[in-house]
């Protein structure tokens, strides 16, 4: 559940011209709405000018306060969504340093505070380069992931605490284009199944302080790009 000082946004998208046997929309994700209100407009534009059930789907869930690039695949192409959430994706967005909430995010308060004035650029570029390659990530507690028949994030807000097994990761490229502490900011290119809010607590971790993200956008999915997407209308 989002902060109580975080709304959803309320959002329109405009007339689209679609195939409802098989076609596919990038969408530009707002702040603040879930990848299902995305869909849920999409799927009900549809079937009202089918005048049917049509089956709609997004390829790779983006989290409610990430923004950018959603894929979203309507009836015979919901069949290619897990190609595509399998290609290479690339991420914008800052960390926050010295800091650490529960989720990694803006989604819940600050937890832990920690010293950050002893990180320097060259620091934390070494920090990015250790990251790059094949590596194993252990996923956030709030998180999709399944451990003994619930979802990570159902535990989580019950207050139990699950023991996640690592995943294997690849992380194609890292960079830092603007460092002014206590923000730092990052461009990621990584593989499926990267949290990039588990890469912000191991980022903190590897810099001996504490980090979460303040923003997070995704840029592209495979040769896919924001820039080509429809932007919704906020309302």
């Amino acid at each position: 559940m989002l902060k109580k000082y975080i709304h959803s946004a309320t959002f329109s998208l405009p007339e689209l011209d679609v195939n409802p046997e098989e076609d596919m929309l990038l969408f530009d994700k707002p702040y603040s709405c879930t990848s299902f209100d995305i869909v849920g407009k999409v799927r009900r534009q549809v079937q009202k000018k089918a005048g049917r059930r049509v089956k709609v789907g997004h390829a790779g869930t983006l989290d409610p306060l990430a923004t950018g690039l959603l894929i979203v695949c309507i009836g015979k192409m919901t069949k290619q969504t897990d190609s595509i959430q399998a290609q290479a994706k690339e991420y914008t967005g800052t960390f926050m340093m010295g800091s650490t909430t529960p989720s990694f995010d803006m989604e819940h308060p600050i937890d832990c505070e920690y010293p950050y004035e002893h990180i320097t650029r060259e620091m934390a570029e070494e920090a990015a380069r250790s990251f790059i390659g094949s590596i194993q990530q252990v996923p956030p507690l709030f998180s999709a992931v399944k451990f003994s028949g619930k979802r990570a994030y159902e535990l989580a807000r019950e207050g139990e605490e699950a023991k996640l097994v690592a995943k294997d990761i690849t992380i194609y490229d890292f960079q830092l284009p603007r460092f002014e502490l206590p923000e730092i900011d990052f461009r990621i290119q990584c593989s499926k199944g990267t949290y990039i809010r588990a890469i912000a607590r191991d980022f903190g971790e590897a810099l001996q302080s504490g980090a979460h993200l303040t923003a997070l956008r995704r840029t592209r999915i495979g040769n896919y790009r924001v820039e080509d997407a429809i932007k919704p209308i906020l309302l």
